[in-house]
């Protein structure tokens, strides 16, 4: 009768494993094959007996394995250390438990099936007060991806290759739940107000994204605003999302999210421009104050007033208007995922308590305008009665010299 009696215990485990797709096929976020290794550092004396005949073979204190992934199978041999454990006879063809794998092993592994995490960047900018869209979509046709909503103050640019171009791009475009992981598009959200959201473009790239909506704007302004964000895509994510600390983490990214994200961006950088342009106000009405409190008067024209009152005025305008900081987006109602992006957004960029600092600050101005046109037309006011009474004096001058020359006329 042929059996193998082993002096220390040996467990061999073949598991079988799926070849991995070629390597042209990998993200560029997901790890490549990598190597086992595998040491005996125990000697393993195998002692064959059948009847009265039987010899030994001697395996070397140590002998190391290599294992690759990329094979259709993978052996791990785990041999126990202990030498308090009993000697056991082993049949070949018995079947061993995975859940018999020593801790070493499953560390190994638990740290290889970790769940790749996809880093979008987002880049906001603020550079100009209007965008024309028609022109910008005629002349860029082929990257245009069509809105699933009644929103008309922006659209959607897409650049770049997909590397499943026959699925992904189609469900990109319905904005259903497939996800630009896997994908070296880039994304520009463009809004008639002037703002650019970027999505997974690198910086050098950026001005050159930015210069195709030069040509359809105007109002450029001297200095451009800028706001960098962070969308963290993890497919094993337990919750729809997660908010952290200048970025956002989703099961996945599509087009309807880019939007979402896109628009509470672009209203937040050019709500902080109209914001930074009432500041400049309000200094102006101050240092006015200032000079005031030590003169006790002001040297102003009413035309600088009149172009304060107008700035003003429109710059309010423009945030409840062109922006729409209080219209809710048409993707957020239809879907509560996206709503709850939409609102967490707005707390985290805190859009309505900004809008309510702009408001006082513009109250203030307003204050101070009413203050100085009262002031102003008090001035108006004087000048035309001092300049009555000089013509009412000229006219009393001018009878006493003709009374005086009709007297002067009878006594010669």
């Amino acid at each position: 009768m042929w059996r193998t009696k082993l002096c220390q215990p040996v467990r061999t485990i073949f598991t079988k494993t799926p070849s991995p797709p070629p390597r042209h096929h990998y993200h560029r976020y997901q790890r490549p094959p990598i190597s086992l290794s595998v040491s005996l550092a125990k000697t393993v004396t195998c002692i064959r007996t059948r009847d009265s005949h039987s010899y030994s073979s001697s395996i070397l204190n140590e002998r190391t394995f290599h294992f690759d992934f990329s094979s259709s199978l993978v052996a791990h041999c785990i041999t126990s250390a202990s030498s308090a454990e009993p000697q056991v006879v082993v049949d070949w063809n018995d079947a061993v438990s995975c859940s018999e794998v020593g801790d070493g092993a499953n560390g190994s592994l638990e740290e290889e099936e970790e769940d790749p995490r996809t880093n979008i960047p987002v880049k906001a900018y603020f550079f100009s007060t209007s965008v024309d869209l028609r022109s910008l979509v005629d002349q860029n046709r082929q990257n245009f991806i069509p809105p699933t909503s009644r929103m008309t103050n922006y659209v959607v640019l897409k650049f770049g290759t997909l590397s499943n171009p026959s699925g992904l791009l189609s469900s990109l475009s319905q904005g259903t739940g497939a996800s630009i992981s896997g994908s070296d598009c880039c994304f520009m959200v463009v809004f008639q107000y002037g703002s650019i959201v970027l999505f997974n473009v690198s910086e050098p790239e950026v001005d050159g994204y930015l210069k195709i909506v030069e040509r359809h704007a105007s109002g450029l302004l001297p200095e451009m605003r800028k706001d960098e964000y962070e969308v963290i895509e993890k497919q094993t994510l337990s919750t729809w999302m997660q908010g952290g600390l200048d970025h956002i983490m989703l099961q996945f990214l599509n087009i309807d999210g880019i939007r979402i994200i896109g628009s509470v961006l672009g209203q937040s950088i050019a709500l902080d421009y109209y914001v930074r342009q009432v500041d400049g106000m309000v200094a102006e009405f101050t240092d006015i104050n200032r000079g005031m409190e030590k003169t006790g008067t002001f040297t102003m024209e009413s035309k600088k007033l009149f172009q304060l009152v107008g700035k003003a005025n429109s710059n309010l305008a423009d945030v409840i208007l062109k922006l729409g900081l209080f219209e809710r987006s048409d993707i957020a109602w239809k879907d509560a995922k996206y709503a709850q992006i939409w609102e967490y957004l707005r707390d985290e960029f805190e859009l309505t308590q900004r809008f309510a600092s702009l408001d006082f600050k513009l109250k203030f101005v307003e204050h101070n305008i009413r203050f100085l046109q009262e002031i102003l037309q008090n001035r108006k006011s004087d000048f035309l009665e001092w300049l009555i009474i000089i013509l009412i004096s000229a006219e009393i001058l001018i009878s006493l010299y003709d009374l005086f020359q009709r007297t002067a006329s009878t006594l010669h």
